[in-house]
């Protein structure tokens, strides 16, 4: 494979709310103003991607909530659907569909942020490439160079996230280390180091019993039963702190686990296999 074009559109809406316009357009909005700024609503924004076989990450298009204070909403939770058409090089046409969780939060309080999820992040639609069906698997929103699960959207704003997505085989699990972040800004213990762990497939990957770690001793993290990532959901596993919203998942030392110079992380399953390998730092440099 290589550059594909995407343009997108939002179909549907799962409330009706006041002044809704743009369906099946790339702007959707809803909601009475209630300063002057405007109403609320979602863009996408297609371009052009590299993409590859080997469950290399992508960039699927930019996605942008114009967050501004509406009022008349019949409620604050719902679905917004959108349909990305990907041309192939070949000029032909696919298009994938996707479902965006809305929580339009209160505009006052500690916590006035819109908050948008991604509740089924695989496309129902397929596309064969070489005899193979893959589909397109959204894996988070990438902002400040860092790749999450969730769009926090403040208000009084035009917020941006890329939308990072892998074109991955249909029926199968995909689990990747997708990064260490081995230098923590919490001092002597570095408590906040973590591993990032993505699934990059298309079906749940049980990891229960698998094994992060590295080759020095006190460095091996062994999952819980019942471990289970979904298709694209990413989880850390931080070396003393507890981030339910990443899984909850911690080594519990009280010194630092990964090594500042360079070190490589490694994820093994139930029989000792090694799945994925991130090498960092000085160990990243190929001889």
């Amino acid at each position: 494979m290589s550059k594909v074009d995407t343009s997108g559109t939002w179909p549907a809406i799962s409330v009706t709310p006041p002044s809704l316009e743009g369906l099946n357009t790339d702007n959707v909005k809803w909601g009475v103003p209630a300063g002057g700024a405007g109403k609320s609503g979602y863009l996408f924004a297609g371009g052009t991607a590299e993409v590859l076989l080997d469950g290399t990450e992508f960039t699927l298009g930019t996605f942008t909530h114009q967050n501004f204070p509406i009022q008349g909403m019949p409620q604050s939770e719902f679905d917004v659907d959108l349909a990305v058409r990907v041309l192939f090089e070949d000029q032909v046409p696919h298009d994938f569909s996707f479902r965006f969780h809305h929580n339009e939060t209160p505009n006052v309080g500690p916590s006035p942020e819109d908050i948008v999820d991604l509740p089924t992040r695989v496309s129902p639609e397929t596309v064969i490439i070489d005899g193979t069906e893959y589909a397109v698997v959204i894996t988070g929103f990438k902002m400040g160079g860092q790749i999450v699960t969730r769009f926090i959207s403040p208000e009084n704003g035009a917020n941006s996230a890329d939308l990072v997505a892998v074109l991955a085989r249909i029926g199968r699990p995909d689990v990747r280390i997708a990064n260490v972040r081995f230098k923590g800004e919490v001092k002597r213990t570095q408590a906040d180091e973590y591993v990032e762990v993505v699934n990059r497939g298309t079906a749940p990957a049980d990891i229960s019993g698998w094994v992060l770690g590295a080759d020095d001793a006190g460095q091996d993290f062994t999952f819980p039963a019942g471990t289970v990532l979904q298709p694209g959901q990413r989880i850390r596993i931080y070396t003393n702190q507890n981030h339910p919203e990443w899984g909850g998942f911690s080594y519990g030392s009280g010194r630092p686990i990964w090594n500042d110079k360079g070190d490589a992380a490694k994820l093994r399953d139930t029989d000792g296999n090694l799945v994925s390998e991130h090498r960092y730092g000085s160990a990243a440099a190929t001889p």
